[in-house]
């Protein structure tokens, strides 16, 4: 691999990571425009109607683009949408090279954008830096293929893996690192889902707040499993104009039971709990491609029971609470034999003040 190709698409995903959480849905896509060895222009792609990457490059650039190289994260669109295909404008603006990182799983792109520039006499490259371009887009990746959301799973334990005393007392377990790391991912989230008795418990308000709020135009809408309807409409988060879905399982639905929020039945066919595998599908056909589960215990297990589960965040803190009644961070049924144990790959560890933070995918 030519290093300084692997540098400037390197740059693109650093670009890209600007437009996490604020180009929802769309797929945050970095580019970076080169001539004659130097970085003309760069951009990411910003909300549904505003400006993709590839044209916040070319607008921006400081040089003729005209035989330039381009290098974007995904795959150029092709189709008319709430803006006008940026293939058009890359073969009108004479570009020489385009490199991609990744093709396009959008079933309207698809490698088709590629094989008109290769058709135009434009060199064409693709799968520089793949896998990191693939976990960056997820979502979208997700969201494509099955027509559901990326489901991350984050939770604060003590080293013996509880998130609460025998009480139930379980603020605050992790140090203000912490606190503000899971405000960043809060942010760059779709949906954050927590399960009833975590709001019983800890009565969340579920919003960004903090530097990670800053310049954030799309807020995360709360998803909140309650399958018997026991919210409580004195709640904190009826106390804002966030979007709230709650999901239950009762059939009959009491929409004016709760102030601004849509209520929305998914009864399972084999219990009394919300069908979580159809209330993704639902979050999914509603371009709801990320959903940051934020507890509690028995949520989280249900959804590592069901499969459902695509990275975890963990944030463990040193220190103790033990006891057999204690809350672990992840209930359900679990795993019978050791043999099938769940394990995460491409685990990265970060230090955040005396607590460290996991994350690892279920692949």
């Amino acid at each position: 691999m030519n290093r300084s190709t692997e540098v400037f698409m390197e740059r693109a995903l650093m670009i890209s990571m600007r437009a996490l959480g604020k180009s929802k849905p769309n797929p945050p896509v970095g580019a970076v425009l080169v001539k004659d060895g130097k970085i003309i222009g760069e951009g990411s792609t910003g909300l549904p109607g505003e400006q993709h990457a590839e044209i916040v490059a070319m607008s921006g650039a400081r040089r003729d683009v005209e035989g330039s190289s381009l290098y974007v994260t995904l795959e150029p669109c092709c189709h008319f949408g709430k803006t006008p295909p940026c293939l058009n404008s890359i073969l009108e603006a004479g570009i020489a090279e385009v490199h991609i990182a990744i093709v396009d799983p959008n079933p309207v792109v698809s490698g088709q954008s590629i094989q008109t520039l290769k058709e135009e006499g434009i060199k064409v490259t693709v799968g520089l830096l793949k896998e990191k371009a693939e976990r960056l887009m997820a979502p979208h990746i997700k969201i494509m293929r099955t027509g559901m959301p990326f489901v991350m799973v984050k939770f604060a334990a003590t080293i013996d893996g509880k998130i609460a005393t025998s009480t139930g007392e379980s603020r605050w377990i992790t140090g203000s690192k912490s606190r503000a790391m899971g405000h960043k991912l809060r942010s760059q989230s779709d949906a954050i889902m927590v399960g009833i008795n975590t709001v019983m418990a800890d009565d969340p308000s579920l919003t960004v707040r903090g530097p990670a709020s800053y310049g954030l135009e799309s807020r995360p809408i709360r998803v909140i499993i309650d399958s018997h309807g026991r919210t409580s409409p004195d709640s904190a988060i009826f106390n804002d104009d966030t979007p709230i879905l709650i999901a239950t399982a009762k059939e009959k639905i009491m929409n004016g039971s709760y102030k601004g929020a849509k209520v929305l039945s998914f009864p399972s066919e084999v219990d009394t709990k919300v069908d979580l595998d159809g209330l993704l599908k639902y979050l999914g056909s509603e371009m709801i491609t990320s959903a940051l589960v934020e507890g509690g215990s028995e949520l989280i297990g249900s959804l590592f029971d069901l499969g459902l589960v695509d990275k975890v965040v963990a944030f463990l803190s040193p220190s103790v609470i033990g006891g057999r009644t204690a809350i672990t961070a992840i209930g359900g049924q679990g795993c019978k034999n050791i043999s099938d144990v769940k394990k995460l790959v491409d685990v990265s560890y970060d230090v955040l003040g005396e607590d460290i933070m996991i994350t690892g995918y279920c692949d």
